[in-house]
């Protein structure tokens, strides 16, 4: 059902180690081989590359993930659940604009609900341009992002389930619309605007922070043997900008209403 990748560090570093365990998940060690995508970052670049073939046999995946150097990447391998068109359209990562930025999004999961012509969290002005859940969820999340900054709210969070430090007006938002999506299915994402790796973990996703080497890696399931893995609690969210987490969300039934 789809697996993730999310890095975040201090300076650009090679991705190749991580990025070779990763393509193992698309279709060798696990059932996904319906797609994979890249994207990373050098410097404020932005570089996207997908295809609905598998990882672990792709050598353009390969070739990429040998030469990767980058302080923030996302990564993704597809399962098509339900069963789908394996069109590049419908491959994650995804890219959209939003607030002078452009967004990078992953999702691992299943959301029917968002599909359902009377369904929850629509996107009222995005159109996407495939078909999938996935897709629809990030439209939704990034209207949300925009009707908080073009409010001009001021930055910081409110007295609410945050803790951190340094923050943005819409981090709290973003927490709650995901905590309303996961209510409806299973919602574990990557996000990233070239500053921020937002992490949300619903049922699977864990972190492996090395604060000495200001890194983080996140997947949906541990790369490594390594016993510093953590497994994220159920509506989590995580904020990292160059390998250090700024803020932590958890939510609960209580904050899953939608707008």
């Amino acid at each position: 059902m789809c697996e993730l990748l999310g890095i975040s560090a201090g300076r650009a570093v090679p991705a190749a180690l991580a990025l070779a365990r990763f393509a193992r998940r698309g279709g060798e060690t696990a059932d996904n081989p319906d797609g994979w995508g890249l994207a990373w970052w050098e410097g404020s670049h932005l570089t996207l590359r997908k295809a609905p073939e598998a990882a672990a046999w792709s050598t353009d995946f390969r070739a990429l993930a040998q030469r990767i150097r980058s302080a923030l990447v996302i990564a993704h391998v597809r399962k098509a659940n339900p069963p789908g068109p394996h069109t590049p359209e419908n491959t994650h990562p995804f890219v959209r604009a939003c607030c002078g930025r452009r967004w990078v999004f992953a999702h691992n999961g299943k959301v029917p609900e968002l599909l359902a012509a009377r369904g929850c969290c629509h996107p009222r002005h995005s159109r996407p341009a495939g078909q999938t859940d996935s897709e629809h969820a990030f439209c939704y999340l990034l209207e949300e992002i925009h009707g908080v900054s073009a409010a001009g709210r001021p930055a910081g969070f409110s007295s609410g389930p945050a803790t951190g430090g340094d923050g943005e007006p819409w981090f709290e938002t973003l927490a709650l619309r995901s905590a309303a999506i996961a209510a409806y299915g299973q919602f574990n994402f990557l996000m990233s605007d070239g500053a921020y790796l937002i992490a949300y973990g619903h049922d699977r996703l864990y972190r492996r922070e090395v604060r000495a080497a200001c890194s983080v890696w996140i997947a949906s399931a541990p790369l490594t043997e390594d016993p510093d893995w953590e497994a994220f609690r159920p509506g989590e969210l995580h904020v990292y900008r160059a390998g250090r987490r700024l803020a932590r969300f958890l939510t609960g039934p209580q904050a899953a209403v939608a707008g």
